[in-house]
């Protein structure tokens, strides 16, 4: 399956270097992959929630790099979700920022909270973006692992019902960042550091 992916998408996770994440923050990644190792030993789809406050920036990119670096992987069973304990929509700012990266996103809805078609691969179903709230009809109900993307949507929301684990892989918002001239600098930053993090984790599975 890896060479189905956009040569763009390619040629970054290729470049990105796992050896500079912390043992401190390995800790946690590994937490990650042990659930995802213990689901397909028995055979289960692997549900993944990414969950944020407004499921606007961080839970997408994480939900959309999961789910590229699992099929880069070859790792089947491997369905991505986000949310949010709010519905906002999805940052602009992030849709510039995985073009730029070389993923192909169409709109397919316009209006205060669009929808949005992100492909990574030429073949292979697209992620559907948009906001919504974690426990929105378009996410699974039981079975999955809420990851939570942000600290305040981990110190504010206890319990997830339906989450068979929690598992808390916090990232700073790019928001801090927004109408100043370091941006793009640094949604590109947190993207590629979420990229990066996600690799150690797909990487570290054994099929």
């Amino acid at each position: 399956m890896k060479n189905t992916l956009f040569p763009g998408v390619k040629e970054i996770i290729q470049s990105l270097d796992t050896t500079a994440i912390t043992d401190e923050r390995k800790a946690t990644l590994d937490v990650f992959v042990r659930h995802i190792q213990n689901k397909l030993k028995d055979q289960n789809l692997v549900r993944l929630n990414f969950i944020c406050t407004h499921n606007s920036r961080r839970s997408h990119l994480s939900q959309v790099w999961a789910q590229t670096l699992a099929h880069y992987y070859g790792i089947a069973n491997i369905l991505c979700y986000s949310g949010g304990t709010e519905e906002t929509a999805l940052f602009p700012r992030v849709s510039e920022t995985l073009t730029a990266l070389g993923f192909q996103i169409q709109t397919l809805s316009e209006g205060k909270n669009p929808v949005y078609s992100i492909k990574y691969a030429e073949n292979a179903y697209p992620v559907i973006g948009f906001s919504k709230t974690f426990d929105h009809p378009f996410n699974p109900k039981s079975g999955f692992a809420a990851v939570m993307t942000c600290s305040h949507a981990d110190e504010n929301c206890p319990f997830i019902p339906g989450a068979d684990v929690r598992i808390p892989l916090t990232f700073e918002d790019p928001k801090a960042f927004d109408n100043s001239p370091l941006q793009a600098e640094k949604y590109m930053e947190r993207s590629l550091q979420i990229a990066t993090e996600l690799k150690y984790i797909f990487s570290n599975v054994k099929k």
